[in-house]
């Protein structure tokens, strides 16, 4: 019998299955999962996590925590399994509706450009933002944040972008700025001005760009609104030359660079990427197989979004196997938004990650969680359940970790910790019983 004392915390999380977290014995957690840590969950069956000021104190055999430690508070996960509260890396949430119209187009066999010429596409979003007032977009965005925080995600990216005005993008960031302030989530701000060219300045592209480098990045900087400079390098819209420079020019405001890159195909934009040491380069469907290698020895994370493919029935995914075993540090997201995948589901991504790009289920949940939080410059702060680190986790109905990916469909959330602090609760039960009877 230790005669060591009890030490008082706030929330004890125990009952569980076991706890995935993704912060194997012995890994450096300071970097991202490469090659075969990827596929280590770090399991600890019967675990518990021990909570207090918002961080995560001790993980263990529950037996082992409930000796050591007085919770304020326990939590049972009722045989569900314990998992990082999932990093989304990669969204945009400030659109005023959703492009139904495209998706039924699509389906019919028309063409992007045809969509486009209908008044669809990218475009009609833009519409949208231009034409909702700050007050509708910013209950828009909460409603959004509720359903990111109902499905698991418990840090969120979020891009500006359609806006594509210096007063319109503005307006955007401002939105997120008042959405994340009174929410649960973690939201981290990037502008993507540069998401397309508006018609209005069509025959005027260096001016455009000019608003950008003279009148938005400045104004951003001074009211703080925005972590990463986003620009969407790819065939039909930014060029390497004008990533190159947009991208300089936000760094000298104190944006740090993110790339979306060689989603349409192959411009290299991901070794641009590499070249200005962007924190990600975002897509890669159509990356460079010397690009590939590259990432091994670069500390630009590869964010994929499986959704996208999918959901516009496009054949081809990112290399996603061939990143893994050169060594690449690869993380996955929704790119959540209206046009082209408009899930907010992290489950249902690493269920095509795994259907269509080949990972497993463990290298899925590391890729959404440890390595997704490195996209976002916070792998040191959240994305694993280890002591120290913020406590953001989230209690599935499940026992089994692979049951995330393979009981597609339903989202198995029962509680979600977000800082510490119980923000989702659920009646359901896991007890051991499997998905399937």
């Amino acid at each position: 019998m230790s005669d060591a004392p009890v030490r008082s915390i706030d929330l004890l999380v125990a009952g569980a299955s076991g706890v995935a977290t993704c912060a194997p014995a012995g890994a450096d957690l300071g970097r991202p999962a490469r090659r075969g840590e990827l596929s280590e969950l770090g399991f600890v069956s019967g675990g518990a996590v021990a909570i207090d000021r918002g961080r995560v104190v001790d993980v263990g055999p529950a037996g082992d925590l409930a000796a050591r430690y007085a919770p304020r508070e326990r939590l049972d996960a009722r045989g569900g399994v314990v998992v990082p509260g999932f990093v989304d890396a990669h969204t945009h949430p400030v659109f005023r509706f959703g492009r139904e119209d495209d998706f039924e187009r699509r389906a019919r066999g028309e063409t992007y450009a045809q969509i486009a010429a209908a008044g669809g596409g990218i475009l009609s979003s833009v519409r949208g933002v231009r034409e909702a007032s700050d007050e509708e977009l910013e209950l828009r965005v909460r409603a959004r944040l509720d359903r990111f925080l109902d499905l698991g995600t418990t840090v969120v990216e979020a891009k500006s972008g359609y806006g594509l005005s210096v007063r319109d993008e503005l307006r955007s960031l401002r939105v997120i700025a008042r959405a994340k302030g009174s929410h649960d989530v973690r939201v981290v701000p990037t502008l993507l001005a540069a998401h397309a060219l508006p018609p209005e300045w069509r025959e005027r592209r260096g001016e455009f760009l000019e608003a950008i480098e003279q009148e938005l990045l400045p104004a951003v900087a001074a009211e703080k609104l925005a972590q990463f400079h986003d620009v969407f390098v790819d065939q039909g819209f930014f060029t390497i030359e004008e990533g190159r420079r947009l991208l300089r020019a936000g760094e000298r405001f104190g944006l740090r660079p993110k790339i979306h890159a060689d989603e349409l195909g192959c411009t290299r934009a991901t070794a641009l990427a590499m070249e200005l040491g962007c924190v990600s380069a975002d897509h890669l469907d159509h990356v460079a197989p010397e690009d590939v290698e590259r990432l091994a020895s670069s500390e630009t994370v590869a964010v994929l979004l499986p959704g996208v493919s999918h959901f516009l029935r496009v054949p081809g995914d990112a290399p996603a196997r061939a990143m893994v075993a050169a060594g690449a540090a690869v993380a996955l997201a929704t790119d959540y938004n209206p046009g082209t995948c408009p899930t907010q589901s992290m489950f249902e991504v690493m269920h095509l990650a795994v259907q269509r790009m080949g990972l497993t289920a463990a290298q899925a949940l590391v890729a959404a969680t440890r390595n997704a939080a490195f996209a976002l410059g916070l792998g040191g702060e959240t994305g694993v359940i280890a002591p120290g680190r913020r406590a953001d986790l989230v209690v599935c109905d499940v026992p089994d970790p692979r049951d995330l990916v393979y009981s597609f469909g339903r989202p198995p959330v029962a509680f979600v910790v977000c800082g510490g602090m119980v923000v989702r609760r659920s009646d359901r039960r896991a007890d051991g019983v499997p998905a399937l009877v």
